[in-house]
């Protein structure tokens, strides 16, 4: 097996799920300097669940300064994931030690992470995902291909457009999210949908659609986002579960509004992947 303080040879990629959503770790001293282009076309191909390693993306990490980008498995880049941050998180603490505070960052700020739990593969852990945004804040009606919905645009760091009134199934996720992922209100950044039910003052159940990736199992960032919007509109409390197919996620808003998710994430596996067979017809 390759010395893991050497990047030459083999890259090392480690795979983690947090509640079904599965992303790759790849550290950035691993690999050569590639252009974005470059960069897209091996995430497609790590990501891809035929052809690859199969993820719903990847995760370009770099210890020394505990930054991270996020890749959708179609190469695009995005601003934030809550499941993404704390697989990172997982990955800094059986890696690297990390200690029992310290900060994550993303494009668009440093997010406190509170390690709650330490397993021999995985780790709980709460992450501030800052404050929501709301705009416009008011009641949307768009049209899709799949029919009219009743929904409402939240930012968390990434957009989001949640979706009322509709069956909360991965039926009706596949039939709405394509067309309002790319709906023109969003232009070329796209959102990410999320269909809800609201189920108790302290409980939700949301369906996901990511965009770039599709229909998964669960998202941090959706939650976290849906969550934000039901407290706003004052159908529930501070203090909320979201529940989602690959399983629940804590959620609670602090007084001055920033919002805080909270649960688990572990390491499937590691592999070793040949960097010519990637690069190879790659300009």
């Amino acid at each position: 097996m390759p010395v893991r303080t050497s990047p030459a040879g083999p890259w090392r990629l480690d795979k983690y799920q947090a509640l079904g959503n599965d992303y790759l770790v790849l550290e950035r001293s691993w690999i050569p300097t590639l252009n974005q282009s470059q960069l897209s076309s091996v995430v497609r191909q790590l990501c891809h669940r035929h052809l690859g390693l199969g993820a719903d993306g990847l995760l370009l990490f770099d210890p020394s300064s505990m930054a991270l980008r996020i890749f959708n498995p179609d190469g695009s880049e995005a601003e934030k994931s809550g499941n993404g941050l704390r697989i990172a998180a997982c990955h800094a603490v059986l890696e690297h030690g990390a200690p029992s505070t310290f900060d994550l960052r993303t494009q668009d700020r440093a997010n406190p992470v509170r390690i709650l739990a330490r397993r021999p593969r995985g780790i709980d852990c709460e992450v501030e995902m800052g404050r929501p945004t709301f705009d416009p804040d008011r009641w949307l009606h768009l049209g899709t291909p799949a029919g009219r919905v009743r929904c409402r645009l939240v930012g968390i760091g990434n957009p989001h457009c949640v979706v009322f009134d509709q069956p909360v199934s991965a039926e009706r996720c596949l039939e709405l999210g394509p067309g309002l992922e790319r709906h023109r209100r969003f232009g070329a950044a796209r959102t990410n949908v999320q269909l809800v039910e609201v189920l108790a003052r302290d409980r939700i159940r949301i369906e996901i659609w990511e965009r770039g990736a599709g229909r998964t199992l669960a998202s941090g960032s959706s939650a976290t986002a849906v969550a934000a919007l039901v407290m706003h509109l004052g159908y529930c409390g501070d203090e909320i579960r979201v529940l989602m197919p690959g399983g629940e996620l804590g959620v609670r808003r602090e007084e001055a509004g920033t919002m805080l998710q909270s649960g688990p994430s572990e390491h499937v596996f590691t592999a070793w992947v040949d960097p010519d067979q990637l690069l190879a017809g790659i300009s």
